[in-house]
């Protein structure tokens, strides 16, 4: 079956959403002709069991923020009170952990400050260096009350980043890369140890931030390479990596029907294998670092994809012929038989509201064909 877009005017029916790692909102086009729960199709497109559309992250999901869920002046677990994300002041921030953070508007990110001496100087002194924060003094219930009753939009796939995870927090109580590898290679079960206890810790910052309601997708961010390739070694992972990884996941996916996704920047080809064993339901990573529609092509039947339109740079003007053409030949690589979910963005009102129709009805004629 072949649909009818609808046409962008300024009488479309629009919403407004908030954007994931921004204080910033985008209007987005509100689809009304979904023919299944977006839920419903979100976990179906995670199972890759006959989803009906490729999950938009712009109009399916609810980006839940975990200020909203925990009363924390932060941007995750431990994350201190920095400022937002998008903000386009450049300041220092300590975290709840005691590192010390440059917030860079140009790389859109806070950066570890290496100019200061780290929290953790021995890694076989970690329990005495190492204060985690106090999580039983904040109203988690509070802020959940009013979350649920004021803000829940039960209607679509409430998706919340839990931030920094286990090799990344080592490295920033290490103060850089170089001195957590060496840590990595010289005293592994210190650090196996430290990882683990960090695991347990977000274990039960999860539990706390999840009490009154379960998310139904969850990212979490432990960078593993650079460019050129992974920071440590497959025996590495096996050893001190994967263990604690495989903790969290399994823990918050116990919960419920939840999905899993890790945000993953470097070229980590060697280690999605370990990622599907780790029951990972999506990774989102480095396009420009990893042949990601080869690992569709190897992959796709095991683990799910979070990536752009292909061929799109975000920070140039596209027209709207090359948009489309670029949204087909997405949909064409990543969508078949699911285990993918991406959005359309765009400065231009016309093309974000064109541009993502084009997106949901585009996959559903794939899938409507896959499905007959």
């Amino acid at each position: 079956m072949t649909y009818k877009r609808p046409v962008y005017d300024e009488n479309a029916p629009m919403e407004e959403t908030a954007m994931a790692f921004s204080n910033t909102t985008v209007k987005i086009p509100k689809i009304t002709d979904y023919p299944m729960d977006v839920r419903e199709n979100f976990f179906r497109a995670a199972e890759r069991n006959h989803p009906m559309w490729v999950p938009i992250s712009t109009t399916d999901m609810q980006n839940v923020s975990t200020m909203e869920v925990t009363n924390l002046p932060s941007a995750g677990p431990g994350g201190g009170g920095g400022p937002m994300w998008g903000s386009q002041e450049r300041m220092d921030f300590t975290d709840d952990f005691g590192c010390v953070w440059t917030y860079v508007p140009s790389a859109g990110g806070p950066m570890l400050n290496t100019f200061v001496p780290p929290v953790v100087s021995d890694i076989t002194k970690w329990e005495t260096q190492v204060k985690f924060p106090d999580l039983s003094k904040n109203d988690y219930i509070g802020a959940q009350e009013k979350f649920v009753k004021n803000t829940w939009n039960r209607n679509k796939v409430t998706h919340i980043n839990i931030g920094q995870s286990c090799t990344e927090r080592l490295v920033a109580l290490m103060g850089g890369y170089t001195q957590s590898m060496v840590a990595m290679a010289e005293e592994p079960e210190a650090v196996a140890d430290f990882l683990m206890a960090f695991a347990d810790f977000t274990i039960e910052s999860y539990d706390k931030m999840t009490q009154l309601w379960t998310p139904d997708f969850v990212t979490y961010h432990d960078d593993w390479g650079t460019e050129k390739d992974t920071f440590f070694s497959e025996q590495f992972m096996e050893d001190m990596v994967f263990e604690p990884h495989k903790k969290i996941i399994s823990h918050i996916k116990s919960k419920g029907r939840t999905k899993f996704e890790l945000h993953c920047c470097g070229n980590i080809k060697r280690f999605v294998p370990y990622m599907i064993d780790l029951d990972i339901d999506f990774i989102q990573i480095q396009r420009r670092a990893n042949d990601i529609p080869a690992f569709k092509e190897k992959w796709g039947d095991k683990i799910g994809i979070n990536t752009g339109i292909e061929g799109i740079d975000r920070t140039q003007p596209v027209s709207k012929e090359q948009l489309f053409d670029a949204i087909h030949n997405t949909v064409d690589i990543y969508a078949p038989k699911g285990g993918y979910y991406t959005s359309v963005y765009s400065q231009d009102p016309k093309l974000q509201y064109e541009g993502t129709m084009e997106l949901y009805y585009y996959s559903r004629e794939l899938y409507d064909r896959e499905n007959a």
